[in-house]
């Protein structure tokens, strides 16, 4: 969430971010009409509290000496009256405010390209070569169905479609990768954290997912439950209502745990197979730190990100994305794309933001920037360290072999017992 009070002093700060994301459902200019008018009308009930409270002194006076103090009674209750007139409007006006506070994205930061789509994202990076085939690669879902180990009509009969089952060594391939990664991560220093798949409702407008992404989540029924879209939400929301003392930050944390994403509207090549799935496995990365370290842990989180993909010999690029494609909350993002033969292009496998204060201030994340100091702050990134589903996808078709046949990565030899994924265990 923003800060009203940045939006009362640099109003066209907000309008000029809002023109850049091409966010078509903020009217800014009707939120700072009703911004404007609420603070006009607490300026007036302070105003009329003063002068009922100089009323109730007159009367006072007066009835000491024994003089008329009806006029003075009668101001007292027509300002009595204005008043409650006046609180009744603000109470409505403070939650229409407040509701649309909390629905207006961060704005973005003074290095984020200027676009309107992800054909404006810039390049910022590539590591790794694209494999050339001598033979022409297939695409992982007939890889993995003609080597048993993706079972999609399985994942469609118990769940129904993007669900998908995976199967003997496809099953050990998928465990193999989320080890790997934790163990990389936790030995670059952050602490793993195995949480809970279900959050409440609080947790999800801490992170910003409520209320822009309410149609994407799956709501437990008749409950305050969502299944979890994302470990940033758990994770983050671990310090929620927290105030950590000085010399606290930074603070950095890894978490695996099943997504789940309702993908409306999804539609395309990226359907099938397992690249965007209902059900997914992510291991994530979260960072609290100090204002001002934030956009330096932004370059080392998206490193960290990277460094489990140069670990499996995939080819990546980073992208920083436009502002008109950065997500609700960040305040700048760089996606990782993985390399996909059958693609022919690079495909999204994780997203790194700095969200600056936005999350921190609708989760009162805190902290004190010095000994007994008046709390502040933080600012929170996160990123998928990465996404498991579409890395087995990655390396099905990365290493795939004429013969059906997949190698395994080096890095994942020792968790999977093999060097080949063949239809022969």
């Amino acid at each position: 969430m923003l800060d009203i009070k940045r939006i009362r002093q640099n109003p066209d700060e907000l309008i000029t971010a809002m023109a850049h994301r091409r966010n078509k459902g903020v009217d800014v200019q009707a939120f700072l009409a009703k911004e404007t008018r609420r603070r006009e009308i607490i300026a007036a009930v302070e105003s009329k509290k003063a002068e009922r409270n100089t009323a109730s002194a007159a009367i006072g006076a007066k009835r000491k000496r024994g003089e008329d103090a009806s006029a003075e009674t009668e101001q007292t209750r027509l300002l009595g009256a204005e008043i409650k007139e006046l609180d009744a409007e603000l109470a409505v006006l403070s939650e229409e405010v407040e509701t649309q506070l909390a629905a207006i994205p961060n704005i973005p930061h003074s290095s984020v390209p200027v676009g309107g789509s992800d054909e404006d994202n810039v390049e910022i990076r590539r590591w790794g070569q694209p494999r050339a085939f001598a033979f022409t690669p297939l695409p992982h879902w007939d890889i993995g169905e003609g080597l048993g180990i993706l079972d999609f009509a399985a994942g469609a009969k118990i769940a129904g479609s993007r669900f998908t089952v995976s199967r003997g060594l496809g099953a050990r391939l998928e465990r193999a990768v989320i080890a790997y990664f934790l163990d990389t991560h936790t030995a670059n220093g952050y602490t793993e954290i195995l949480p809970p798949y279900i959050v409440n409702s609080a947790s999800m407008f801490g992170t910003g997912q409520l209320p822009k992404f309410d149609g994407g989540a799956f709501k437990l029924l008749d409950t305050d439950y969502f299944l979890s879209p994302t470990a940033e939400v758990q994770v983050t929301n671990l310090l929620r209502d927290e105030i950590l003392e000085s010399g606290t930050l930074p603070l950095a944390y890894c978490a695996y745990s099943a997504c789940f994403r309702a993908e409306a509207g999804s539609a395309g090549r990226d359907t099938r197979g397992i690249i965007r799935q209902h059900q997914f496995n992510k291991v994530e990365l979260v960072r609290f730190t100090e204002p001002e370290q934030s956009y330096a842990a932004l370059e080392d989180l998206t490193r960290d990100a990277e460094k489990v993909l140069q670990g499996l010999g995939l080819p990546y690029r980073v992208v920083a994305l436009s502002t008109g494609d950065i997500g609700f909350a960040s305040a700048k993002t760089y996606d990782i794309e993985v390399w996909m033969p059958s693609y022919g292009r690079y495909v999204e496998i994780s997203s790194c933001s700095n969200f600056e204060d936005f999350q921190a201030r609708r989760a009162q994340i805190r902290y004190r920037p010095a000994p007994g100091a008046k709390p502040a702050l933080v600012h929170t990134l996160n990123g998928s360290g990465v996404a498991v589903g579409r890395t087995v996808a990655a390396i099905l078709e990365n290493y795939q072999r004429e013969d059906g046949t997949v190698e395994v990565p080096e890095a994942l030899q020792r968790f999977m017992g093999t060097e080949i994924i063949s239809n022969k265990e």
